[in-house]
């Protein structure tokens, strides 16, 4: 047991039963005796917590496990500090996460797949079960504050809207603060925030991630002023470095020129700082790129300085996010409270994202939904937008390889390390006296009981009158002050859409993907029916060397314990589709409808749950009342300048614009050449759609009942780019659809309902 605390027997059901009156009661206070109920307290002792978890970080990226981008605040706590090199996430973000914040796998507590795409399958419902309660509830109910800054992506797509339910929320899964944003990414200079569980305004200046190192400080500074002996519990989940990759211009021009020698040469220097670190054994084989993958030498000149470009701003996003969580780090020192503050600080929540394509994108998802245009020409046009609030982009696939070293694959490959290797230092000077790196198998499973253990707590066995699930974390405290000791984690499986691996005492089974980023399987191969690889990691760190054919026996033997383990922790069935089809599937679940109403302005509706104007006709009719002067603002809007609509007055005219991309060419609109006359007025904005996917289609906008223009609209969306994005209501959200209004474009006049119907996607003619 470290420190002080010890383990209380009664914290095993929570919340814990009232103590009896200890007092005596007589007919009036003169012969009484008051004694008031004792608050519930943290064992002696007890540490405050703080949990970092960044985003889309690969293994080899950091400076501190021997990339290539500095990040001297991370490089600070461990040398004060532990570094595991043999650390391991689910390959993906809203498993990883759940895995986290419960101690249990993955498909264990439902969260097999991201949260928006669910299955009908106990394993991918995406619902946290309350069998299952996070450590935020166990640490809450034993005299912890709790709160989380940051990406929260463990609720169903669907709860993400002002009905809920909310128990999905941090607020119901036992943090007493939240503020941050409720999706996979939203964008760093006009996140979609909450504040607990209501929406608050976007940013009006600087970045996310130095908003979200504010209202750390913040909430510490008023924590210990309110109780100065109670510990804390703090979740920071950044967003840094999932796309979009966007940081401040002076950060990315910190960068210029730096990575213009390519992601051959910037792999193979790491894996050199790596092993010259002790990062990595010293006899660690690098592994190839893999076939299909470009050498940086087969670039043209113009691929390689847009590749440059994009490597420049994720270096720029993740050293700007170690400065501002240093900014955290050095108020805690301030305070007087390091000391006695355990930190565990994982670098990235699977590895690094191969998703933006071959040289990357400025706009990812409409490059991949929205018949976005975008070659090589058009990139290097808009050369200098990328990193900025007029782009929303991910870089490309070699740069992704070149930061998961010395590991094959990338994010989704739960196969592989490339996917589940990532970096995790832990700091706790009053107790951890020890430095150095610790090489035993450990899990994103491992963190709550390990924390658990540090705080003097046991897990408890019931809680909120739920009995409680087994914990499959295995608390690697006993690794602080030994670092040869064995390791206790032993056994863990691994999946990830169809990619899947078990390992076992330093044996790791492995089936090859299907599936890469540059080519995806026919479906002709089902996820049972991939070939295995078979790896001694004892021997062989990076997962280099397949002895799948002369280790039959062996391969077999691991086989079997997979199965095993997959039946216990509700794998089956394993499903390998791709984003599109699992879209499909996600949204077939949902209940649709031809109607909407939204009674007013002020209504902001995340896109899931709101009417949906994609790839269809519809008919949006307003009914409103404007003063004498000629009004600008929004009536309806949703989406984003990257991919949106909006129905809108300019100077008084009415307006339906189209923004199929944030590139020159992809907007279009239909205008009335004159203002709409004071007083009241109902507005009808039709759109004919000519039919299929991501076609045109006739505008048609009328006032009282005549049409005052009419024109076509070119080419349309069936997804939005950014997954935040809302419907709204006499304003437009967080980023805007059109640069026509400012201020988020609030409507000067009065909106008293506005009714949307919505005809069947695909298909042509006008809305029901």
């Amino acid at each position: 047991m470290l420190g002080s605390a010890a383990p209380l027997a009664a914290q095993t059901v929570l919340p814990r039963a009232p103590e009896p009156f200890g007092g005596a009661i007589g007919q009036t206070y003169a012969d009484s005796t008051a004694a008031f109920p004792k608050p519930v307290t943290a064992p002696a002792g007890a540490p405050n917590v703080l949990l970092i978890l960044t985003d889309d970080v690969g293994f080899g990226a950091a400076s501190t496990f021997g990339g290539p981008i500095p990040t001297p605040n991370l490089d600070r706590l461990a040398a004060r500090g532990l570094v595991y090199n043999r650390f391991h996430t689910t390959a993906m973000c809203s498993p990883t996460r759940a895995a986290l914040l419960t101690g249990r796998n993955h498909h264990a507590v439902g969260n097999g797949i991201v949260a928006n795409l669910s299955t009908g399958f106990p394993g991918y419902s995406n619902i946290l079960p309350k069998t299952a309660a996070t450590m935020a509830e166990v640490l809450r109910q034993n005299g912890y504050n709790t709160a989380m800054v940051g990406k929260h992506h463990n609720a169903p797509e669907a709860d993400v809207s002002p009905a809920g339910p909310f128990d999905m929320w941090p607020t119901g899964l036992g943090f007493e603060h939240f503020y941050g944003f409720m999706s996979a990414e939203t964008n760093q200079f006009s996140p979609a925030l909450y504040r607990g569980t209501t929406p608050i305004d976007t940013l009006k200046e600087g970045v996310l991630d130095k908003a979200l190192a504010d209202e750390a400080i913040q909430w510490i500074h008023n924590q210990k002023a309110a109780a100065p002996d109670k510990p804390f519990f703090l979740y920071y989940a950044t967003g840094s470095a999932h796309a979009p990759l966007q940081a401040p211009a002076d950060w990315i021009a910190k960068f210029k020129g730096h990575f213009d020698k390519g992601w051959d040469a910037v792999r193979t220097q790491t894996v050199s700082r790596q092993k010259r670190l002790g990062i990595i054994p010293s006899g660690t084989k690098d592994t190839q790129r893999p076939e299909g993958l470009a050498a940086w030498g087969a670039l043209t000149l113009d691929q390689r300085r847009i590749n440059a470009r994009f490597m420049e701003v994720y270096a720029a996003m993740l050293a700007y996010q170690d400065a501002q969580i240093g900014r955290v780090l050095d108020e805690l020192d301030r305070m007087g409270e390091s000391g006695n503050t355990l930190v565990m600080f994982i670098e990235g929540d699977n590895g690094a994202a191969a998703e933006g394509g071959d040289n990357g994108s400025s706009n990812p998802m409409s490059a991949f939904a929205n018949a976005m245009q975008e070659d090589d020409k058009a990139l290097l046009a808009n050369l200098d937008k990328i990193g900025g609030p007029d782009a929303v982009g991910n870089w490309g696939y070699g740069w992704a390889w070149a930061t998961n070293a010395p590991f094959r694959w990338f994010k989704q490959y739960a196969s592989h390390l490339g996917g589940t290797r990532n970096g995790l230092v832990v700091s706790w000077p009053d107790q951890i006296k020890a430095r150095g790196v610790r090489s035993q198998f450990t899990h994103v499973i491992d963190v709550m009981p390990t924390i658990l253990e540090a705080t003097g707590l046991k897990a408890p066995d019931s809680v909120n009158g739920v009995a409680q699930q087994r914990i499959d974390g295995v608390s690697f405290a006993y690794s602080f002050a030994a670092p040869k000791a064995p390791e206790r984690h032993d056994t863990q499986y691994f999946e990830m859409m169809g990619n899947h691996a078990i390992y076992h005492q330093g044996w790791l089974a492995s089936t090859t993907p299907v599936n890469l980023p540059w080519k995806r399987g026919d479906g002709s191969v089902l996820p049972n029916q991939y070939k295995w690889e078979l790896y001694d990691l004892r021997k062989d760190f990076s997962q280099a060397h397949d002895l799948a054919a002369t280790q039959g026996a062996k391969l077999k033997e691991m086989q079997a314990l997979f199965r095993k383990e997959a039946e216990r922790n509700q794998v089956f069935p394993l499903d390998d589709r791709m984003t599109l089809a699992r879209f499909q599937a996600a949204e077939s679940q949902r209940p649709h409808r031809s109607t909407y109403s939204y009674w007013g302005a002020g209504i902001s509706i995340p896109s899931v749950n709101a009417a949906p104007l994609l790839a269809r006709s519809f008919r949006i009719t307003a009914d409103i009342e404007v003063a004498k002067e000629p009004a600008t603002g929004v009536l309806v809007a949703l989406g984003s300048k990257f991919g949106g609509w909006s129905f809108y007055l300019k100077e008084g005219r009415p307006v339906a614009l189209m923004a199929a991309s944030q590139l020159t060419g992809d907007e279009s609109q239909v205008a009335a050449t004159q203002p709409i006359a004071s007083g009241r007025s109902r507005m009808v904005f039709d759109f004919h759609y000519d039919g299929g996917v991501n076609a045109g289609g006739e505008m048609i906008i009328s006032v009282n009942g005549d049409k005052i223009a009419q024109g076509r609209i070119r080419r349309t969306i069936s997804k939005l780019p950014e997954m935040s994005d809302t419907l709204d209501i006499g304003f437009d959200a967080d980023t805007p659809v059109t640069s026509d209004y400012g201020d988020e474009g609030h409507f000067p006049g009065r909106i008293g309902k506005v009714d949307i119907s919505v005809g069947k996607p695909g298909a042509a003619g006008k809305a029901p």
